[in-house]
């Protein structure tokens, strides 16, 4: 493992809840997602939300080309998506195929039985480190009460389908 300039000892033991991001190219119809562990609520009021994205992901470079990002909270039972959409890479499978979802606003995919879930309108992109941040505007929300959420620990043996 790199060193990380001393972070370890700060992270170990950190907990955060895990994300699939979904969107589509308006354009091309083109559509893609990817796991996400960083991501967060940046502002109350107003409302807004940040997730990062790997710039070597094929999620990112879709991203990149949309105005529409959506954020599916998965609920701890759910390692079958975080699998799928962590493990495989968009430039070779189709994740969709693999999984129920609808269209949503723009035709951007809304996977099924996410017990939280968001469509966000993007705000700003900003580089940091080897991820970009899509700073969100809730533009719909719905969430179930009180599921479990995936978190990092379920999901920390996965080989990514791109390097970070």
């Amino acid at each position: 493992m790199a060193d990380r300039g001393g972070l370890d000892p700060f992270l170990d033991g950190l907990d955060s809840p895990m994300f699939v991001v979904t969107t589509v190219d308006p354009q091309t119809g083109e559509r893609a997602g990817c796991l996400v562990g960083f991501a967060s609520q940046c502002s109350i009021e107003p409302d807004r939300f940040v997730v990062w994205l790997s710039q070597n992901n094929h999620t990112y470079r879709v991203a990149m080309h949309t105005d529409l990002l959506a954020v599916h909270g998965l609920a701890a039972d759910q390692r079958d998506l975080a699998e799928l959409f962590g493990t495989q890479t968009g430039d070779k499978v189709d994740k969709f195929e693999r999984c129920t979802w609808q269209p949503g606003p723009s035709g951007i995919p809304i996977i099924d039985n996410c017990p939280r879930r968001f469509v966000g309108r993007i705000l700003d992109r900003a580089a940091w480190g080897n991820h970009t941040g899509f700073l969100l505007e809730p533009l719909s929300a719905s969430g179930e009460p009180d599921p479990s959420p995936l978190m990092l620990p379920a999901v920390a043996h996965l080989r990514a389908g791109h390097e970070a």
